[in-house]
């Protein structure tokens, strides 16, 4: 086992997206789709979606999750 499969990637870059879609995880990512946003835009949207990532995390076979 790699230290890295526990490792979660947060990102609004695209190529993230892209990178994960191709080969999978680990590490898994969530991909912030908020456009031009602040950091507290970003931090409340994270908190708001908290059970969303608990359920992203636990599952083995997901690699992507997009929040917006």
């Amino acid at each position: 086992m790699h230290a890295y499969n526990d490792l979660i990637i947060v990102s609004k870059d695209a190529d993230m997206q892209d990178l994960s879609l191709v080969f999978g995880n680990p590490p898994k990512v969530i991909w912030i789709r908020l456009g031009n946003s602040s950091t507290l835009q970003v931090e409340n949207l994270l908190r708001r979606e908290f059970r969303a990532i608990e359920l992203f995390y636990e599952n083995k076979t997901l690699s992507l999750v997009a929040l917006s």
